[in-house]
């Protein structure tokens, strides 16, 4: 007996109802894109390894997935790390390509390899599938999708404003009420480092102090005290604690607190600026919130720091992420190309909808209707008016086989198609056509124009 099929671990089948779904809230990001004036690129599905390799860190490197050369790719390789079993040298030589991590690596490559033909600065946003080896679990696969929007080539907050502003665009288009955006910034969290006495250790600090939610106060003072900060620094962050207030207020707070630290006031500035504009030009169904203790992606971030969580409603990791990095392009030597940029979170975003309820009936891959078919001659009737309905816009189909109607029909109900359309000898004669709405059982004869008016 043939062994049943499966797919990889960390990879999905998506049925046409899910693609349907999904499909409806890849439009709506990309059409706040467009609205807000980042154009599209796309960028392989695989990259050389040394574009990838070394961008991530030791960590991120073990999940990038590498391709084996063609051909006989252990012809040339060095006998001795294969008898060594070196796999870290023996990559290297038997892997030349491999599968993108992430798209803003690959944007970075993009901008330095057409940087003369590149109009600054450049507003561009990238939804392509990305690729992780990574420990499958809940809401965290191998394969997925991002959906990038990046301006490279300004240093301007506006920019900052102007993300702000699109995160609350689409979460207000797709009915998201209550979503959070939360702003920090890069120049903050060193200048805490700095006041407490501890720059030396940044990364362990923000990493303890990102836990603050999940560990709570106690937890992150034990870890950062294995780490090597003095308790007399933990002293001087207490006010992190419990930092509440307005934006306004939290404001204050960190201008005392950071008063000793240039770069920290800097941070609060840059802050203060994105803060009062928001506040000036208004959201719609987000709330924006200064959170501290806010620390993603601080190997590369150097600016504002964004993270978007779902409704309080439902149980949900972040939505979406992004900030603001000084040097996207350094790495493949082009230096000074600000950037800023944001992420939505396609899967997570998906479940929060499902949980919600908040997908429109509309959203569906089906027919609207199901012409049934009683015979070659109605079958050609039926065609010509399908042909019409499809010119107006209209999803309709027919039958293929002449099978009993019940059966036609149970398609129809199984397929969650809505109406079905019946013609005989009789609608032929009057050219007219009988529709059946199959949740209401209601039936009438209409002319082409009304069917049309009807399903569409």
């Amino acid at each position: 007996m043939a062994q049943k099929p499966s797919i990889p671990k960390g990879t999905r089948d998506f049925s046409p109802q899910e693609v349907a779904k999904r499909n409806y809230i890849f439009s709506i990001i990309k059409s706040n894109f467009e609205k807000f004036g980042y154009q599209p690129i796309e960028t392989p599905t695989f990259e050389n390894s040394e574009t990838l390799m070394g961008k991530y860190g030791e960590e991120g490197d073990r999940l990038i997935f590498k391709i084996l050369n063609s051909g006989d790719y252990l012809a040339k390789v060095n006998e001795t790390f294969l008898t060594e079993k070196n796999s870290l040298k023996l990559t290297t030589q038997i892997s030349e390509k491999a599968l993108r991590y992430d798209l803003t690596v690959p944007f970075a490559r993009y901008v330095v390899q057409h940087q003369n033909e590149i109009e600054f600065p450049f507003k561009r946003y990238q939804i392509q599938p990305v690729w992780r080896a990574d420990r499958p679990q809940k809401g965290r696969f191998r394969e997925f999708y991002q959906c990038d929007a990046d301006v490279v080539g300004s240093n301007s907050l506006w920019q900052e404003v102007e993300l702000v502003q699109l995160y609350d665009s689409v979460f207000s288009t797709l009915g998201l009420e209550g979503t959070t955006i939360k702003i920090n910034n890069r120049k903050i969290l060193s200048g805490i480092a700095e006041v407490i006495g501890a720059s030396d250790k940044l990364i362990d600090f923000t990493v303890a102090l990102d836990k603050l939610d999940k560990i709570g106060e106690d937890g992150v003072k034990k870890e950062m005290l294995e780490k090597g900060i003095s308790e007399a620094a933990l002293e001087k962050v207490q006010p992190l604690f419990n930092f509440t207030g307005t934006i306004s207020e939290k404001i204050e707070k960190l201008s005392a607190l950071l008063s000793a630290s240039e770069e920290g006031l800097k941070g609060v500035e840059e802050l203060k600026f994105i803060c009062d504009n928001i506040a000036a030009l208004g959201l719609d169904k987000s709330i924006l919130d200064l959170d501290v203790t806010l620390a993603r992606g601080l190997n590369y971030y150097t600016g504002a720091i964004f993270e978007v969580a779902a409704p309080k409603t439902v149980a949900m990791g972040s939505i979406g992420g992004g900030g603001r990095y000084d040097d996207l392009t350094g790495i493949f030597g082009l230096k000074n190309m600000s950037g800023v940029g944001i992420s939505f979170g396609l899967d997570r975003i998906y479940l929060v909808l499902e949980e919600l309820n908040l997908f429109p009936e509309t959203v569906t891959s089906t027919s609207k209707a199901l012409f049934l078919n009683f015979g070659d001659a109605e079958a050609l009737y039926c065609m010509k008016a399908i042909s019409e309905l499809r010119k107006a816009g209209v999803k309709v189909e027919m039958y293929p086989d002449n099978a009993k109607i019940g059966k036609q029909f149970q398609h129809a109900d199984r397929r969650g198609i809505p109406y079905a359309v019946i013609v005989g000898g009789d609608e032929i004669a009057n050219n007219q056509f009988a529709l059946k709405d199959l949740a209401s059982g209601e039936q009438k004869k209409v002319s082409l124009e009304e069917l049309k008016e009807i399903l569409n």
